[in-house]
């Protein structure tokens, strides 16, 4: 039977993602800061500071206990975001989220290596914010990039073991961390569901063909896909320009 381990997983994408695969089978260990408010037969749950690396060992060893040993799939979902122009936010807050979102994915792929045999995969969550940095969310948006470039690596760096390494990146999801008051926000909606992005890594970790195997990026929505594709072959000016319409304040 497959296993996924999902951090972050009491509530939003990473609940959605959990429910997902128990409905296609799959053993799950969802794992978070907060209790995880939902049972099933089949799902293995328990505490994970993503920040400590003494919390990873605990949880993924408890979860891999109870899967003989090896992880199919491990999501790297747990992330946060406090929005607000960089010399408003407190600093403490600004270390947080680099802390959460850029430490705490490195930390899990340096404990969950051990447990990811050949034709395994690690998940990263990104997002359509890596496309141009963002006002308004700068830190997140920079959180963002570093994920970006992170999974890059990893995918070549675990490549002769077999382990595929990829990402999502959609735009705003119907979760509390969209619930923020910023001009993308505004004009461009949030229109993706957590369900969504569940359906989405589904898809991601069962590529039908080698060609398919080869992606690393994955868009949610064709907004975010054709963001994605616009962006690597405008000009810098015009990429800035586009973000500032969409981004910024006027």
């Amino acid at each position: 039977m497959p296993s996924i381990f999902i951090t972050g997983a009491a509530k939003g994408i990473g609940k959605a993602v959990a429910e997902k695969f128990l409905h296609e089978g799959w053993t799950v260990g969802a794992y978070d800061l907060a209790e995880i408010p939902y049972s099933h037969p089949r799902l293995i749950s328990g505490f994970l500071d993503v920040t400590d690396p003494n919390s990873w060992e605990q949880a993924l060893a408890h979860f891999a206990s109870q899967t003989n040993g090896s992880i199919d799939v491990v999501d790297n979902n747990a992330g946060i975001l406090i929005p607000g122009d960089i010399h408003t936010l407190d600093p403490h807050d600004i270390a947080r989220q680099i802390t959460v979102n850029c430490t705490g994915i490195s930390l899990g792929a340096h404990a969950a290596h051990k447990y990811l045999a050949p034709g395994a995969t690690l998940v990263t969550m990104g997002s359509a914010s890596a496309i141009y940095g963002q006002p308004g969310i700068a830190v997140y948006s920079a959180t963002k990039f570093f994920v970006t470039g992170f999974t890059e690596a990893l995918n070549l760096e675990w490549r002769k073991k077999k382990i595929r390494v990829i990402s999502l990146q959609p735009l705003w999801v119907k979760t509390s961390l969209a619930e923020v008051d910023t001009a993308s926000v505004r004009r461009l909606g949030v229109r993706i569901s957590p369900e969504t992005i569940a359906d989405t890594l589904y898809r991601a970790v069962h590529p039908r063909n080698r060609w398919q195997a080869g992606k690393i990026h994955y868009g949610v929505s064709i907004t975010d896909k054709l963001f994605f594709c616009a962006r690597r072959i405008a000009p810098i000016r015009l990429a800035r320009l586009v973000t500032r319409i969409v981004s910024s304040e006027w």
